[in-house]
């Protein structure tokens, strides 16, 4: 797997960075730009309110827009978690399909 590469643990999908992605296009998606240049999201997964959400997806591009980083984490974001594999989490799976396909359509990532 090549540095514009990524998945979650767990998830049998790899995401690619869109080879037309735009720093405006993350911005839009919801990224946010570090004071080192890269972009970073941190959204919650919940399948039924983002306030109790017990999985964060955390995405990080770096600043020349040609790596991604992927991972799923709890609210501390310190430890990376399989969340396919906890049970009863078909709604926060859902959700993040959801979100995954929001940053397709967006034209951050491509499968």
């Amino acid at each position: 797997m090549d540095k514009r590469q990524a998945q979650v643990q767990g998830d049998q999908e790899v995401y690619k960075l869109d080879p037309e992605v735009k720093k405006y296009s993350l911005m839009d998606a919801g990224f946010m730009e570090s004071n080192k240049g890269s972009f970073r999201l941190v959204h919650p997964i919940n399948g039924s309110s983002p306030y109790e959400a017990r999985y964060y997806l955390r995405a990080t591009v770096d600043k020349d827009l040609d790596s991604l980083k992927l991972a799923i984490t709890d609210k501390s974001g310190l430890h990376n978690i399989n969340m396919f594999k906890v049970k009863d989490t078909e709604a926060e799976v859902s959700d993040y399909r959801y979100l995954m396909n929001f940053l397709k359509e967006k034209n951050v990532l491509v499968k």
